[in-house]
């Protein structure tokens, strides 16, 4: 049997933060209550950020580029802040291999730091971006994206 992306049940997610990791947490403590079929994956930068996404409940994790590049290889949606696609971003956290190469959907958090500025981005709090981010990864899952 072939799955299609409208019959796929389960789907992999995967969690990419660096620095303190409380962006990470917040998404995985929210996609574990609206997705508990799915696999949350966490990938840290450094290990303060994986242990907080472990913390949250996601099922496994991992930290540092390798992780991050391997997971990105099965991972149906990537979530994270805007700068784990550019290199040398999170304060040299994200190298250019992990800002690589993934054909998942990527649900990118907007953060105005380290020389990266949305322009247009809202003004509101980090919790009101992950609850955003987390509709869009629930949309993708309902192939309305």
């Amino acid at each position: 049997i072939i799955q299609t992306k409208e019959t796929k049940k389960h789907m992999t997610i995967m969690v990419i933060d660096g620095q303190g990791g409380k962006m990470g947490k917040g998404l995985v403590e929210q996609l574990k209550k609206l997705c508990p079929e799915d696999e949350i994956l966490a990938i840290g930068t450094n290990s303060i950020a994986t242990a907080a996404m472990l913390k949250a409940g996601a099922d496994a994790g991992a930290t540092g580029e390798n992780p991050a590049v391997v997971t990105s290889r099965t991972a149906d949606i990537i979530v994270g802040p805007m700068g784990i696609v550019i290199a040398d971003s999170l304060m040299g956290e994200i190298t250019p291999k992990m800002a690589g190469q993934s054909l998942a959907q990527k649900v990118l958090i907007p953060v105005n730091r380290c020389q990266h500025f949305v322009v247009g981005c809202r003004d509101i709090s980090m919790g009101e971006y992950v609850k955003l981010a987390v509709e869009e990864v629930l949309k993708i899952r309902r192939g309305e994206i």
